[in-house]
């Protein structure tokens, strides 16, 4: 059975699906079944809200001030089971709750989610990964054409609707290409962090 929860660097994680709607050519998951503590991410299907519960009742939270909902799939794809356990975590355990995302949502969903998200999540991560159209396709191979725009459109809200919005890149980009990346977060007012890729 995969690990919901699991441990990495000191943080915890919330691996709630495997559904992803892009397939980024530096994906951790193309490589290995687990990260950190988990040897399994990967979900014969995806977990419900109950389960995801029970998971978070058999964790001890004591030495995290944090959840991140990151794992082998991109975690918006759930957004219901999302919001549902996110809204439990805090009122349960008062714990503040990050979101790594690929930006997607909106485009995913067909609607503006970013309120929804804001009633339960305090901070958001979202994958930059590229500065421009063209490379981002390259890089994420998004299943939309227009996944680049509706990115920095969901980073847009994100940023006035968040406590802290993030982008971040993998180091798997040029030094130009970064450069341009940090521009670019630059102009958007959002802080860029980059990412090791491991």
């Amino acid at each position: 059975m995969a690990d919901i929860l699991y441990t990495y660097k000191n943080q915890v994680y919330a691996n709630i699906t495997n559904r992803c709607d892009c397939s980024c050519v530096f994906c951790i998951r193309s490589h290995q079944d687990g990260v950190g503590e988990s040897e399994n991410l990967w979900h014969e299907k995806d977990p419900d809200l109950e389960e995801i519960k029970k998971a978070m009742d058999e964790f001890n939270f004591t030495e995290y001030g944090e959840l991140v909902y990151c794992g082998y799939g991109e975690p918006t794809c759930a957004i219901e089971t999302l919001i549902a356990s996110a809204a439990y975590a805090k009122e349960r355990y008062g714990i503040k709750v990050r979101l790594n995302t690929n930006g997607l949502a909106n485009l995913y969903h067909g609607r503006d989610v970013v309120p929804e998200l804001a009633q339960v999540v305090d901070s958001v991560s979202i994958s930059l990964n590229a500065p421009t159209a063209e490379k981002y396709q390259q890089v994420t191979r998004p299943a939309f054409e227009n996944a680049f725009s509706g990115m920095l459109a969901f980073a847009t809200l994100a940023k006035d609707a968040f406590g802290q919005t993030q982008f971040t890149a993998v180091d798997v980009l040029s030094p130009e290409e970064l450069k341009a990346c940090q521009e670019l977060a630059d102009e958007m007012g959002i802080r860029l962090r980059i990412r090791k890729f491991t």
